[in-house]
C-alpha cells in the first residue's frame, strides 16, 4: 500500500507538472498571439506610412507632415510619435510634434543604425525614455519602443535613404502582459530580447535595486519549449515562446515550491487514504491471525495436558488443512508412544516372569534328589571324600545360583557355577564323558547375566551324550571377539536334526523341557531383554555330529555402577 500510494502520488505529481506546463504554453501562446498582433498593427501603420505616402512624394516639393498627422490621429492610443530623417540624421517631418531638442544626436541611436546596416527588415528596439521631441510642458516622459526601418525617399526625382521612426507606447505591452501575470501563485511572465536584455518585467523594479536577479541571458538562448532548471536554490519550471517580427522571447516562470503547494491537499489525501488501507490491512492480517493462531493455542493446550501427566487427553485436531495435519501427527505418535510404553510394560512383565522362572529353577528338586541320593550312597559305601566333594560343590552351586538375590554376576562366578554343576553329573553319571574347559581369563572380569550356562550343560548332558559309551565329550569355551563375549557349549552327541533346529528359539514348536526346566528359549530370551535383540544364543547342530550352541554378550566390566544400572533393566550395551 506505501508502494501504491507513492506510485500514485508521483503520477499524480507528474500529471500536475505536465498540465502546469501545458497551461504555461497556452498562456504564452495567448499572450504572444496579442503581442503579435498589435506589433502586427504597428508594422502595418508602418507599411502605411511608407507606401502609401511617403514612398509616392517629391519631398523636394510635398508636405508629408499632412499624411503623419492623420495617420497619427487614427492611431494615436497605441503610438508616441512618427518621424521621418534623412541617412545624415536631418528631421524631414515628424508628428504630433516636430519641434527636436537640442542635438539629440539622431545618428548614434540604436534604432537608426539598426535600421541603415539591415534595410530590408523592420526593427524593434528595447524600451527606451522618448527622448528626441519637444512636448507641452518638457516634462513628461514616454516609454516607448521604437520601430524603425529604411526608405526610399524622392527629392525633385534624385533618390536618397532616409529612416522612418514609429514610436509606440510601451504601456500597452505593459499592460498585455500585466494581465497575464499572477502574482499571487508565484508564477509570473516576462519579456526578453533576443540578446538577453530585458524587455518587460513585473519585478523590473527589484532587479534595477538588485533584490531580485533573472535568468535572462540563459532563457534569451532557449528554444521554444518547456524546461526545469535550478536558479540559485531555487527549482522552477521555464516555458519559452518566440514573438515574430522581433526576436523577443516571452518567458513563463513557475517556481516548483509552488506546484509542491498545491499538491499539500492531494498528499494529505493520499496519506490518509494509505493510511486507511494500512489499518485495514491490519485489522484483517489480525483476522486471519487469530484464525491461524486460535487452532495451534488449542494444539499447545492439548500438549500441555499431556505434559502435565493426563493421559487420557486427546490431542487437538482442528482449524487449517496444515494445522489439522499436525494435529493428527501428533496424536498418531502419542498413540505409538502409549502402545511402546504398554509394549515396555509387557516387556517388563515378562522380564519378571522369565526371572522368576529362572529362580525357581535353582532348585530343581529331581536334581536335589538325586544328588543327595548319590550322597547318600556314597557315604554308605564309605566314600567319604567323594561325599565331602559333592557336597562341597552342592554348597558352591547354590551359593552362587541365589548371588544374595542379584541377577547380574560376573562370568567368574557364571563359569564356577556351571563348573560346579558338571563336577556333581559327572560324579552321579560315573564318568561317562569328559569335560573339557577353555576359558580366556580376560573374560571373567565381566559381567552376565546368571543362570545361563548351565541349563546349556543340562541339555548337552541330556540330549546329547547321556547314553553314548563313555566316549561323550562336552567342552565349554569362552572368549573376547570384536568387543564381545562368546561362551561355546559343544558336544560331540547325537546332534538335533536340522528342521529342529530353528524351533529350538521359538515358541512355533512345543519344546521339551526335560533338563534344567528354564530351556534355551528361556536362556535366550533373558540374554536380549538385558542386553538387546542383537545378542542372545544360536545353535549349530547336524545328527550325529553334535551341538554347539554359542552365548554372545556385550563386553560390559563387572562394576558396581554398571551392575546396578542393568539390574533396573537397562540394556547397558553403550557402556563398553
Amino acid at each position: 500500500m506505501l508502494f501504491l500510494g507513492l506510485t500514485m502520488y508521483q503520477r499524480f505529481e507528474s500529471r500536475s507538472r505536465q498540465m502546469m506546463t501545458e497551461n504555461s504554453t497556452q498562456l504564452l501562446t495567448q499572450a504572444v498571439s496579442s503581442m503579435e498582433d498589435y506589433l502586427r498593427s504597428m508594422r502595418r501603420i508602418s507599411d502605411a506610412m511608407y507606401y502609401d505616402a511617403i514612398k509616392d512624394m517629391d519631398l523636394a516639393k510635398d508636405n508629408v507632415g499632412n499624411e503623419m498627422s492623420l495617420l497619427y490621429e487614427a492611431n494615436k492610443d497605441n503610438l508616441v510619435s512618427f518621424a521621418l530623417y534623412t541617412d545624415n540624421g536631418k528631421l524631414l517631418s515628424a508628428a504630433p510634434i516636430a519641434v527636436e531638442k537640442e542635438n539629440p544626436k539622431v545618428t548614434e541611436q540604436v534604432w537608426f543604425t539598426d535600421a541603415l546596416s539591415r534595410m530590408d527588415n523592420l526593427h524593434f528596439s528595447t524600451p527606451h525614455v522618448q527622448n528626441l521631441f519637444l512636448n507641452d510642458t518638457d516634462l513628461r516622459y514616454y516609454w516607448v519602443i521604437s520601430l524603425s526601418r529604411a526608405v526610399e525617399l524622392n527629392f525633385g526625382g534624385k533618390p536618397a535613404q532616409g529612416v522612418l521612426l514609429v514610436d509606440m507606447r510601451y504601456d500597452t505591452i505593459e499592460r498585455m502582459l500585466k494581465e497575464v501575470n499572477d502574482v499571487t501563485s508565484g508564477q509570473y511572465v516576462y519579456l526578453v530580447s533576443g540578446n538577453g536584455q530585458i524587455i518587460y518585467h513585473p519585478r523590473q523594479q527589484q532587479i534595477n535595486t538588485g533584490i531580485f536577479q533573472e535568468n535572462a541571458a540563459k532563457h534569451a538562448a532557449y528554444d521554444d519549449g518547456a524546461y526545469e532548471e535550478k536558479f540559485g536554490s531555487e527549482k522552477r519550471m521555464v516555458v519559452v515562446d518566440t514573438v515574430s517580427y522581433t526576436g523577443w522571447k516571452l518567458v513563463s516562470v513557475t517556481p516548483i515550491k509552488s506546484l509542491y503547494l498545491g499538491l499539500n491537499s492531494t498528499r494529505y489525501f493520499v496519506i490518509m487514504v494509505v493510511c486507511l488501507a494500512i489499518l485495514v490491512m491490519i485489522i484483517m492480517n489480525r483476522m486471519v491471525t487469530i484464525g491461524v493462531t486460535g487452532p495451534l493455542m488449542k494444539l499447545n493446550n492439548s500438549i500441555k495436558n499431556l505434559e502435565a501427566g493426563n493421559t487420557d487427553s486427546k490431542i487437538y485436531i482442528g482449524g487449517s488443512t496444515e494445522v489439522e495435519h499436525l494435529g493428527r501427527t501428533l496424536q498418531r505418535s502419542m498413540d505409538e508412544i502409549n502402545r511402546l510404553m504398554k509394549d515396555i510394560v509387557i516387556e517388563q512383565e515378562e522380564k519378571r516372569k522369565s526371572e522368576l522362572d529362572a529362580l525357581q529353577s535353582q532348585i530343581n528338586p529331581h536334581f536335589l534328589y538325586n544328588t543327595l541320593d548319590s550322597i547318600v550312597w556314597m557315604i554308605e559305601g564309605e566314600h567319604y571324600d567323594d561325599a565331602v566333594f559333592m557336597i562341597t560343590q552342592l554348597a558352591s552351586l547354590f551359593r552362587v545360583s541365589l548371588s544374595k538375590g542379584r541377577t547380574i554376576i560376573p562370568i567368574e562366578d557364571e563359569l564356577r557355577h556351571a563348573e560346579n554343576y558338571m563336577n556333581i553329573q559327572k560324579i552321579r553319571f560315573k564318568n561317562t564323558f569328559t569335560m573339557n574347559y577353555e576359558i580366556d581369563p580376560e573374560i571373567k572380569d565381566y559381567l552376565t547375566v546368571k543362570l545361563i550356562v548351565q541349563p546349556i550343560l543340562e541339555n548337552a548332558i541330556y540330549y546329547g551324550v547321556k547314553n553314548m559309551d563313555e566316549d561323550g565329550e562336552i567342552t565349554l569355551k569362552g572368549y573376547l571377539k570384536d568387543q564381545d563375549i562368546f561362551i561355546e557349549v559343544i558336544d560331540n552327541g547325537f546332534g538335533i536334526p536340522t528342521d529342529k533346529v530353528k524351533y529350538l528359539l521359538t515358541e512355533d514348536k512345543e519344546v521339551s523341557k526335560n533338563g534344567s526346566g528354564v530351556g534355551l528359549i528361556n536362556v535366550h530370551k533373558r540374554i536380549q531383554l538385558r542386553f538387546g535383540e542383537r545378542y542372545g544364543l544360536t545353535i549349530e547342530s547336524e545328527p550325529d555330529e553334535g551341538t554347539k550352541v554359542t552365548i554372545h554378550l556385550p563386553a560390559i566390566p563387572y562394576t558396581e555402577e554398571n551392575r546396578e544400572k542393568l539390574e533396573k533393566g537397562g540394556v547397558a550395551d553403550e557402556e563398553r
